[in-house]
């Protein structure tokens, strides 16, 4: 007697062509078939995996204390795949906040459980992925034991196995991490990209700048403004005599690497070096020497800025105009020289960095204190001549105080500043309180150009 499947075999020879069809549409169903069971069992078990983890998670959080503290023999979990994972998982966390005390309770039990020993020979002897995620997490353990397992795996012949290598000397934070990574980079025989060689070495050599000068000197042009740009960020005062030759560079990525290190160092060294990058034909670098000249905070750096003031470059005048805007008990000085060199270019910019700093109002609440007020006058008619009639009348009609409104009011009235007045009229037509369009009206009025108005001094409202 024939079986079911010999059955289903003759019935569709008998179809004919048909028949390839009909084994295609059975084909094609067992192979669905096959597929989804195999997507419901790799969840189910996935599943359980998960609630073993969690399972383990739980009861390890639950001895926590002495796992750390030695007191649970590492013999209950070290052996364990899942909770030698999880416990190493919770101690790189803590060990990225922990204070320096719990941080050397936690490095302890990486050494003495042999999980540092483990990654260290998983990062000498794995290759691919599994070696890369031993050279990261050999970085977070911050331990200086593992820097020649990581510099090791800077000869690798994959990129992103070097990769990984710096940067987990970069996570050690050492400056002894930082020596292999400069030999490499001095010998031409590290290649990866800029900005993770750049992080790490930021990491590392945050403390000890020094430590790049040697290694700067020797380095090739193209490595030279790399390190510079690390020297730049994190130069101290004490480097001040590598830092001086460095600003007379061949390469403008260094000299401008310089001058942003300058900013650090002595005033006597600084001026002179930043004032000659200050002339410097690339503006960027000029750029930076006016930032560095800013963070002075000085007055003999205000002929230097002033020349920059009238620079070409628009970013160099912009940043020049907040470091002038910083001296505020030299500001009258400043306009002068700003006066002097006749560029309204250079005379705007200043004035609108005082506008966006908040300068100018601070200058006209000096006007009501009498050791500062001559100052401020100075300065207020300055910048009003510079074209800030709107902020001096939007200040006139709308300060809280208004002693400081009339004070203005007198000030704008004496020294008859006619190129207020067609702005005065719009303003007091648009005026709504009483109050203000008097203050304008008598402004209009000392100024010769409203004739219906008592002409004293007591017509100003107090």
């Amino acid at each position: 007697m024939p079986s079911v499947f010999d059955r289903i075999i003759h019935f569709i020879e008998r179809l004919g062509p048909a028949g390839i069809v009909v084994q295609a549409i059975i084909a094609t169903a067992v192979g669905i078939g096959l597929l989804l069971a195999f997507i419901l069992g790799r969840r189910t078990w996935k599943s359980r995996i998960f609630r073993r983890r969690d399972r383990r998670a739980l009861a390890i959080r639950q001895k926590w204390v002495g796992i750390v503290s030695g007191k649970v023999p590492y013999e209950e979990w070290r052996f364990d795949p899942v909770d030698r994972e999880i416990v190493e998982t919770i101690l790189l966390d803590k060990l990225e906040i922990a204070p320096r005390e719990e941080a050397e309770q936690l490095l302890r039990c990486l050494r003495e459980s042999g999980l540092l020993d483990m990654r260290i020979h998983e990062a000498r002897q794995y290759t691919g992925w599994r070696r890369r995620n031993a050279l990261v997490a050999l970085g977070r353990m911050r331990a200086p034991e593992v820097i020649p397992a990581l510099s090791h795996a800077l000869e690798d012949h994959h990129a992103e196995t070097r990769m990984a290598a710096v940067r987990g000397l970069g996570r050690l934070g050492l400056p002894e991490a930082a020596v292999p990574i400069l030999e490499k980079v001095v010998q031409g025989e590290l290649d990866i990209p800029h900005t993770p060689l750049q992080n790490a070495l930021l990491s590392c050599c945050r403390w000890r700048p020094g430590i790049l000068v040697p290694y700067l000197r020797k380095a090739k042009d193209d490595t030279r403004a790399v390190l510079a740009r690390v020297l730049g960020e994190i130069a101290t005062g004490d480097l001040d005599e590598d830092l001086l030759l460095l600003a007379y560079d061949p390469l403008p990525d260094v000299r401008a690497a310089a001058a942003r290190a300058l900013g650090e160092a002595r005033l006597a060294l600084a001026l002179s070096a930043l004032g000659t990058l200050a002339t410097d034909t690339e503006w960027f670098v000029r750029l930076r020497a006016v930032v560095s000249l800013g963070q002075l905070q000085h007055p003999r750096t205000i002929p230097v800025l002033v020349e920059l003031l009238c620079d070409k470059n628009r970013y160099v005048r912009l940043r020049s105009a907040m470091a002038l805007a910083r001296l505020e008990e030299q500001l009258p000085e400043i306009f002068g020289l700003v006066t002097q060199k006749r560029d309204r270019y250079a005379l705007q910019a200043l004035v609108s960095e005082l506008e966006r700093s908040g300068a100018i109002l601070d200058l006209i609440s000096a006007l009501l204190e009498p050791a500062k007020q001559a100052a401020a006058e100075e300065v207020l008619l300055a910048v009003l001549r510079a074209g800030a009639q709107r902020l001096l009348l939007s200040t006139l009609f709308h300060h809280g105080d208004w002693r400081v409104r009339v004070a203005l009011a007198r000030l704008l009235a004496r020294f008859g500043e006619m190129q207020l007045v067609p702005t005065l009229k719009r303003a007091t037509a648009e005026e709504k309180s009483p109050r203000q369009r008097r203050i304008a009206r008598w402004l209009l009025h000392q100024l010769g150009e409203d004739e219906t108005t008592e002409r004293t001094p007591a017509a100003v409202p107090a």
